[in-house]
């Protein structure tokens, strides 16, 4: 069932996505070569928690921390530890959520790790683009269809290939709701975006194929062919006057400047 929010019920929905996106540019001022990933998941949580919210990935489907953190070829959902240290050259796509007030905020950004190399950063552009062409597309009206196409064509169009396995969704009091968003698919189909729609776009790029394995510690994706992907995530409302974003970068790009992507 897809619910419906009131606007009272998306102010309290941007008060969640607005913490994520603080909590994301907290980060921002922490990803350098030589940190693990490990302190990143404990920086988000202090921080979450100072804020009076709680992680929502924390215990989430028994998921051990309060971040994933998924570096070079991991797609999504990488577990934080404390073995992983991030290096010149790198990137790590952070996804986080929080839970308050009875709502959730889920959010992502893939951060650049020192210098990293012209094909990788385009990468990153690309999917960063591609994620405001679906938002561009969730109009009252349409369907989930026609940001699925928006992203896919985007992306495509330029050499790079999309992830079938791994979707956006609905969201509110629960981190997942109904519908499923997925980031390739065909115009005009798909449920209906009605106003009051509360949805989490999030294109997964690859640079490569876009085939994708699922490792052993039952959270893990990575590409298949190891090479880079890359995941940006807005939660959005579906408005009658347009897509409104609840969350937010603009955290990130104060403390990153013109090193944003």
């Amino acid at each position: 069932m897809i619910y419906l929010k009131t606007d009272e019920e998306i102010e309290l929905m941007r008060v969640a996505n607005q913490l994520v996106g603080k909590t994301l540019g907290e980060l921002a001022k922490h990803v350098a070569p030589g940190v693990t990933t490990l302190q990143l998941d404990k920086i988000a949580e202090e921080f979450i928690r100072d804020n009076g919210a709680t992680p929502a990935f924390l215990g989430y489907g028994g998921f051990p921390n309060s971040i994933c953190a998924s570096v070079n070829d991991h797609v999504v959902h990488g577990i934080p530890s404390s073995k992983v240290v991030l290096r010149d050259g790198d990137i790590i796509s952070i996804d986080c959520g929080t839970h308050i007030n009875g709502f959730t905020g889920d959010s992502a950004y893939t951060f650049c790790v020192g210098e990293v190399s012209p094909e990788v950063r385009h990468l990153l552009k690309t999917t960063k683009e591609s994620l405001y062409k679906g938002i561009e597309a969730a109009v009252d009206g349409k369907r989930v269809g026609d940001i699925a196409n928006a992203i896919q064509t985007y992306c495509e169009t330029r050499n790079y290939s999309v992830v079938r396995e791994l979707v956006g969704h609905g969201c509110g009091r629960n981190m997942h709701e109904e519908p499923e968003v997925p980031n390739y698919g065909r115009r005009g189909c798909g449920p209906l975006l009605r106003s009051g729609m509360c949805i989490c776009i999030e294109p997964m790029i690859n640079l490569g194929s876009k085939n994708v394995v699922f490792e052993n510690d039952g959270w893990t994706v990575r590409t298949k062919d190891r090479k880079p992907s890359a995941h940006f995530e807005h939660c959005i409302a579906i408005r009658p006057d347009g897509p409104d974003i609840l969350s937010s970068f603009k955290f990130i790009e104060e403390v990153l400047g013109d090193n944003a992507i």
